[in-house]
């Protein structure tokens, strides 16, 4: 159970704050509701080049790293479709250095041409490194592609093409910082061995003056039903075949959202899972298998996948996918399965619990979601998705016309 309060201020800024009398440091973070699902088709991989672009320095702190390092403190910061996350730990005594640069980079960002070009040239390096220039690198964005064709879901976070990036004027970047990053489209969340009222105090007192600019947002493009099976084949030079199929799934504050999950973990949550077990162990289809959820905050995907091994074809894997959901369609999960699955996320939760970061990051991220109060709901809901749940939700999810089916061929 994690104690907050929680105040919005006059400018829009949110603030929710936890005291964690077992830490002697102090979590800041400072989360903005801008990723990838913000962008302009044409314009794509902006947030991720601004989660770049705030550690350059402001124009009254020309060095962003340097304070943090003084007041031994570390920093870092995230990029996803849903929102951008900027964070910092150091010792509590030392919180208004945290606070004092958060602030001045939400309204001060000093993006002159030198530094916009050096920080485009990382993140095209970027780019080709991590999703070019490596064996499946294009996977996951051929996987996107094939199963979003409205949603901002379809490009992952990085962008669609370097070209968006190369081409980015500072005009752009300066448009999209004051279109995104202001008090009212963000959340500042703290947890601290301080009693609440100050940490409260401090937020007033840094950003209380931060002046607000609320833009009205694009509406964001809903991803209809998907009627039809889709199917893709590619090769590449890698080592091994893989198959992927993703099915249309509920997003991160759906009702479905806790069953699937589960089901993910009955089938890939380790050695003891049904996927390792049925498909690497005993069937010898393939190396490696998983199943997961996006868990986007729109509605998102579950995904198969699997490296296949030496002779077998990708329908032999498609088909030993389908087998294993029939199984629990016809409910042969059993209740030491499901028991088992439930006490891991139960363990899991309160083991992240002890991390004053963690606290700070779930208390950002929970009211992101328009409900904070979950944070601390979410076991409890987790622990009642029984067997008629997950039956329910498998008939409904893996479904044929559903799936998007990628087929990464090893190049013979």
């Amino acid at each position: 159970m994690i104690a907050y309060r929680r105040k919005t201020l006059a400018n829009g800024l949110t603030v929710a704050v936890n005291r964690d009398r077992a830490s002697k440091l102090a979590a800041v973070n400072l989360l903005y509701k801008v990723g990838a699902r913000n962008e302009n088709p044409a314009r794509t991989g902006f947030a991720h080049l601004f989660e770049h672009l705030m550690f350059r320095g402001t124009r009254d702190v020309p060095n962003f790293d340097l304070p943090v390092q003084m007041a031994s403190g570390d920093n870092n910061a995230f990029t996803n479709n849903d929102y951008t996350d900027f964070y910092i730990t150091l010792p509590k005594d030392n919180i208004e250095t945290a606070l004092w640069l958060e602030s001045d980079r939400m309204q001060g960002l000093d993006i002159t041409p030198e530094k916009l070009e050096t920080e485009k040239r990382v993140v095209i390096e970027e780019y080709r490194q991590r999703y070019l220039n490596q064996p499946y690198g294009d996977q996951t964005m051929l996987l996107r592609a094939l199963a979003y064709k409205v949603h901002p879901y379809r490009w992952a976070a990085i962008g669609l093409t370097t070209e968006h990036i190369a081409s980015a004027t500072r005009t752009d970047v300066e448009n999209f910082y004051r279109c995104h990053y202001h008090p009212s489209n963000a959340i500042l969340s703290i947890s601290a061995d301080m009693e609440e009222e100050r940490m409260m105090e401090l937020a007033e007192k840094w950003f209380g003056e931060v002046a607000d600019t609320p833009h009205v947002a694009e509406p964001i493009a809903q991803e209809p039903p998907q009627r039809a099976p889709r199917r893709e084949e590619v090769e590449r030079d890698v080592p091994a075949t893989t198959v992927t199929v993703a099915y249309h799934m509920g997003g991160r504050c759906s009702a479905d959202f806790y069953t699937a999950d589960l089901v993910s973990d009955l089938l890939s949550g380790g050695d003891s899972s049904r996927l390792y077990r049925h498909l690497v162990k005993e069937r010898r289809l393939l190396s490696s298998v998983n199943a997961y959820i996006t868990g986007d905050l729109d509605p998102g995907l579950f995904v198969f996948t699997g490296q296949l091994l030496p002779g077998i074809t990708p329908e032999q894997v498609e088909e030993a996918f389908l087998e294993e959901i029939r199984s629990l369609e016809a409910g042969s999960a059993t209740s030491y399965e499901i028991e088992k699955v439930k006490n891991k996320f139960e363990a899991n939760t309160l083991f992240g619990e002890i991390n004053v970061m963690n606290k700070a990051m779930n208390l950002g991220f929970y009211e992101m979601l328009g409900d904070l109060g979950l944070i601390n709901r979410e076991v409890a809901l987790y622990r009642a998705v029984d067997n008629d749940a997950i039956r329910d939700f498998c008939r409904r999810t893996f479904r044929e016309e559903n799936a998007s089916t990628l087929i990464y061929k090893a190049r013979p």
